[in-house]
């Protein structure tokens, strides 16, 4: 898909555009402002502060003033090989679906690094984190 923002997103992607875009912002606490993940991450840049937010760790040599494409998918690159060093499995997203604004892969990639940063470290009840949330999710799917 093309960059062009989330006007032309189903109502499901721009929902859940939205509450990623909202996710990050929390996490970045104003190192950046991202008003359109599919936008706003396709240089690398926001990619790196939300990985240096969640992991603590800075990602080493970015170009910081990407202007062409091949610069972009680099920060990106580094931004994927870096999640694929802590042991998360990136299951057909690449730099270029990010670069390129593909909405689905970007929702993909940030879903997978909210259950990795976030959701892997939750437990309660003696439930997993994965276990919790979906009994959660069922929960309230009843309640509907």
């Amino acid at each position: 898909m093309a960059a062009s923002g989330l006007e032309s997103l189903a109502p499901w992607e721009k929902v859940q555009a939205k509450t990623f875009s909202k996710w990050i912002n929390a996490q970045l606490k104003g190192a950046a402002n991202v008003k359109d993940i599919t936008l706003d991450l396709q240089d690398g840049q926001a990619l790196a502060k939300l990985l240096t937010a969640l992991s603590g760790e800075v990602i080493a040599k970015m170009n910081t003033k990407p202007s062409m494409r091949i610069q972009k998918v680099e920060n990106v690159g580094k931004c994927i090989r870096f999640i694929t060093d802590h042991d998360v499995k990136l299951v057909g997203i690449g730099a270029e679906e990010i670069v390129d604004g593909n909405t689905k892969m970007t929702l993909g990639l940030i879903w997978t690094l909210i259950l990795r940063f976030v959701i892997s470290g939750l437990s309660e009840d003696g439930l997993s984190a994965k276990q919790g949330l979906l009994l959660w999710c069922q929960k309230k799917n009843r309640t509907l």
